[in-house]
């Protein structure tokens, strides 16, 4: 055991909502994101909101300008080979205007994060308006 899952926890119903967003948008047509935060008290990770975003901007408009945050993304999106993918990755989102203790709370939780939800790549994200070029760090074609 790590001392990461010994630090922080997630409930039985949080991990059964992991799994089954990662097992229900690998065929999605829209984008899918759900935003995870950790509370600073139980140090218990959960969803923040209930939400589950289809639209990129209206992501960005609910992340926090203060505070970091683990948003689970499923993108669909089409290949330069002309191929559909849909990614399954991990927003880090740090803004540069959060403090330091936030700072380390998420950086000691992000592999524990990555791993629980099983994602295949973490993106670092310093300002929700990198929301709206994701498709390109996904590797989509323009």
């Amino acid at each position: 055991m790590t001392s990461e899952s010994r630090l922080y926890t997630f409930s039985p119903e949080t991990q059964e909502k992991l799994r089954k967003f990662r097992l229900g948008t690998s065929r999605a047509k829209d984008p899918q994101a759900v935003v995870y935060q950790i509370d600073k008290h139980s140090l218990e990770i959960a969803q923040a909101d209930g939400e589950t975003y289809t639209n990129m901007q209206e992501l960005a408009d609910e992340l926090p300008d203060h505070s970091p945050r683990f948003v689970l993304l499923s993108y669909p999106l089409t290949l330069p080979s002309g191929r559909l993918s849909v990614p399954y990755v991990m927003l880090y989102y740090l803004p540069v205007t959060c403090n330091a203790e936030l700072r380390m709370l998420y950086a000691g939780a992000k592999e524990l994060m990555r791993n629980t939800a099983e994602v295949g790549k973490v993106i670092e994200v310093t300002e929700a308006e990198d929301l709206e070029s994701i498709e390109e760090k996904l590797g989509g074609a323009t």
